[in-house]
């Protein structure tokens, strides 16, 4: 069974930064894809960043603040945020792709308040 587990969030100040980190398993498969995607209450999940063979995609406005990496020839996925501002505040989830099936985290809180 295919799972994921989110670490990193946290409380920041404005114009910090943090680091997510999503380690899968369960798994000896690679994952084709991973992202990271976030939501606000009343809001819908909306997509941050994903990797997929290399090609990195990131919403409009995380773009230059994060970076989206993963382990070469493992199942781990990181996201660098760094100049964070209050709209980034959320619970971000990792996803993953494995043939025709996503694959979801717990989710992590980020918090950016002073």
């Amino acid at each position: 069974q295919v799972q994921l587990v989110e670490s990193g969030g946290g409380l920041v100040q404005p114009g910090g930064s943090l680091r997510l980190s999503c380690a899968g398993s369960g798994t000896i498969f690679s994952f084709s894809a991973m992202g990271w995607y976030r939501q606000t209450p009343g809001k819908q999940r909306e997509l941050v960043a994903t990797i997929t063979s290399g090609t990195r995609h990131y919403t409009d406005s995380v773009k230059g603040r994060f970076t989206i990496s993963r382990e070469s020839l493992k199942n781990i996925v990181h996201l660098q945020m760094n100049n964070l501002n209050p709209e980034d505040t959320a619970v971000y989830y990792c996803q993953s792709r494995l043939g025709p099936s996503d694959y979801w985290g717990q989710g992590t809180l980020v918090t950016v308040s002073s």
